[in-house]
């Protein structure tokens, strides 16, 4: 009986990662084809995309499952390294500024996690259900702006932390690039303050109020000093 009743938080846990896979799958069957379509676009420029989608799938579902930033944290730190290091193995991307692209992952990671973490605080077990739908919605505007470039408006993406999360880790697989994702990284950092202090005082109301302000003032940022 003991033992039965720790299966359940498992479970539970178990449950955001499982829809990530069907995300990241889809990501994959959409992205790469499309890369093998256009043998002379930048990879990265697939690449970023996708590893922004699967970031914040894992990230957000995985902790709003969870009920704990840290899970979420871990499994999309995690894979992001197992993106980067399948890349740089089969000689997908080329070598790229490796503490960069650490640094990019890992601020995207925390920014994702810590909206997952709020939605398990705010919205109780449904939380998981909120971030799919985030995650989905998310991840279908980055699709559509990658594959078909300009057919949604500049303002919109930049309200996008997605959009953020691709760019920084599009700049940062480019060594020559490395350092032009600035706005994004200070956006993703930003929102993900923001958010853990909605998150550490719920129930109080007031802190959505900067929260809004920042992602909104952030969003300014990346949309006049895009990387």
């Amino acid at each position: 009986m003991v033992r039965i009743k720790a299966i359940g938080p498992i479970l539970h846990a178990a449950r955001g990662p499982s829809v990530l896979a069907v995300i990241a799958v889809g990501a994959l069957a959409i992205g790469w084809p499309a890369a093998a379509a256009a043998p002379h676009s930048p990879v990265a420029a697939i690449a970023g995309p996708i590893g922004a989608v699967g970031l914040m799938g894992v990230g957000m579902i995985g902790a709003a499952a969870a009920g704990r930033l840290g899970f979420g944290l871990a499994l999309a730190v995690l894979t992001g390294a197992g993106l980067a290091m399948a890349a740089w193995t089969l000689g997908i991307t080329p070598v790229p500024a490796v503490s960069m692209t650490g640094i990019a992952v890992l601020i995207a990671s925390t920014s994702f996690a810590a909206r997952g973490a709020l939605f398990a605080r705010s919205v109780g077990a449904r939380g998981w259900w909120v971030a799919v739908a985030v995650v989905a919605g998310e991840a279908a505007l980055l699709l559509t702006a990658s594959a078909m470039p300009g057919a949604l408006p500049r303002g919109l993406l930049a309200l996008l932390p997605a959009q953020w999360a691709s760019a920084a880790i599009t700049a940062s697989l480019d060594a020559s690039a490395a350092r032009v994702a600035g706005p994004e990284l200070a956006a993703l950092a930003g929102t993900a303050a923001a958010t853990l202090l909605v998150r550490n005082l719920w129930p109080r109301r007031w802190p959505y109020l900067v929260m809004f302000t920042t992602w909104l003032g952030l969003s300014a940022l990346v949309y006049h000093y895009p990387s």
